[in-house]
């Protein structure tokens, strides 16, 4: 209980670099309350002023539009999850699985959108593999599955609620420390609210669950017990995670807080420009009013007049915003999305759309590779700790075209018209057209139409 507060030096570097990310990409309401953190002061600017500028700041978001772009478009089609072998009861398991993974009523498709987006604003995301606690021991499979004890679920933890860890010599988790805080009500009474931290501690075989409610309190042991992944000896916490070459928000998070620099600067100077300010040319003391209510009266030799900006600060400015939003969509490789003002597209010939929309496709694939091997660990892993008698695959999530299913079923034909002397074959090619054609249908209906391709 004196340690489990401690945090990995690599997280405290780390955690306001999350806050920052996860304001770039939410934006709005969120960006503007902390927008005193992101919009530089100028110097020997006063206060006032900067007070203005912080409540007329606005924030065009990009890269958070990006993100989302690409969560939407590689999640299109629900992944195929495909089950081999003779166990109807785990097969049933991983039908309500895939319809309820959380206990939340999350699919196991939205699941994994979701933390795909975690990755790409953070980093990484983590997930837990967990059952439910029950007293006794389970005589039989049949009384386990009864009792609920086998029913697995998943439970997801972004990178700032992973305070520490440490691995062992092969690379693997050997403990790991979770902290999430939330405000609770005490009673029902008074409704007062307070502030509950809460502390998970997994190793190999064991967990604790620690807490502390309100400031001041001691921080307390409150559950402890084997996990679900003990007899694998294994921490139950997988980290979905990216290489630093395709983190999203980490590539252009500066780019966006010099865009939100600029273009704040830009929108004070023209609305400051709309009110000129007046200029009297005289060697007289100055002390009249002037406004639309009031007169001047000047000497014959006093000259009066208003000052107007050029103007080509402006323009310089304006196009260098057009170029900071260009750099953002090239970083992310979504460069034939960035709009240019003339015209509104980029002045590219047809080879080169073609191309950079090629590099666009594999950044993708390599996010479904990504999501892919992830959810093959997870299931892989519930599978091995509830025995189950099945082979487990998790295929999918590299095309990307809305009207690619007729191609796909030309190249089949014409597999299947080479006359290859495989049964396995033909029904592995009827598998993946019937599964990509059905992404949307119960896993239950894939399962079933997967047996009966199977038997023929």
């Amino acid at each position: 209980m004196e340690n489990i507060n401690r945090e990995h030096p690599d997280y405290i570097a780390r955690k306001a670099m999350w806050k920052q990310y996860k304001d770039l990409y939410a934006g709005g309401e969120q960006l503007r309350l902390n927008a005193c953190e992101y919009l530089v002061r100028r110097q020997k600017e006063p206060g006032q002023v900067y007070e203005e500028r912080l409540r007329r700041v606005f924030y065009e978001n990009y890269v958070g539009s990006i993100v989302d772009w690409y969560a939407a478009t590689l999640m299109r089609r629900e992944p195929m999850l495909q089950f081999e072998g003779s166990d109807g009861g785990a097969k049933g398991f991983y039908n309500l699985l895939s319809v309820d993974c959380d206990l939340k009523g999350t699919s196991l498709h939205e699941f994994f959108r979701q933390r795909f987006v975690q990755v790409m604003v953070c980093g990484s995301s983590f997930v837990v593999v967990d059952f439910p606690k029950a007293g006794g021991v389970a005589q039989t499979r049949a009384e386990e599955d009864a009792s609920g004890r086998s029913r697995a679920y998943l439970t997801e933890y972004a990178a700032d609620e992973v305070i520490n860890w440490n691995y062992d010599e092969t690379g693997g988790l050997d403990w790991v420390v979770i902290r999430t805080s939330c405000l609770q009500q005490s009673k029902v009474t008074d409704a007062k609210w307070e502030k509950e931290t809460r502390w998970i501690y997994y190793d190999r075989e064991n967990y604790q669950v620690f807490r502390k409610t309100g400031e001041g309190q001691a921080i307390e042991l409150t559950d402890t017990g084997r996990h679900g992944l003990a007899a694998q000896r294994r921490v139950p916490v997988f980290e979905m995670k990216v290489s630093e070459g395709l983190w999203l928000m980490n590539k252009a998070g500066l780019l966006q807080l010099e865009h939100f620099n600029k273009s704040n600067a830009l929108s004070w100077a023209l609305t400051m420009g709309l009110f000129a300010s007046p200029v009297i040319y005289s060697d007289k003391e100055w002390n009249q009013v002037v406004g639309e209510s009031y007169f001047i009266q000047l000497g014959k030799d006093d000259r009066f007049g208003w000052t107007e900006p050029e103007g080509k600060v402006y323009q310089i400015a304006a196009d260098n915003l057009v170029r900071l939003k260009d750099e953002i969509y090239r970083v992310c490789y979504l460069m034939n999305q960035a709009e240019q003002a003339k015209g509104g597209f980029i002045a590219a010939s047809g080879l080169s759309k073609q191309i950079d929309s090629a590099v666009t496709q594999e950044v993708l694939r390599a996010y479904g590779a990504m999501v892919k091997d992830a959810m093959r660990q997870v299931l892989w892993a519930i599978a091995e700790a509830r025995q189950d008698e099945v082979t487990i695959d998790v295929s999918g999530i590299d095309e990307f075209d809305i009207g690619d299913f007729g191609s796909d079923l030309d190249d089949a034909k014409k597999l299947l018209e080479l006359g290859i002397a495989s049964e396995t074959l033909k029904k592995q090619v009827f598998k993946k057209l019937a599964f990509k054609y059905l992404c949307d249908a119960r896993q239950e209906i894939k399962n079933r139409v997967a047996d009966e391709i199977d038997l023929g």
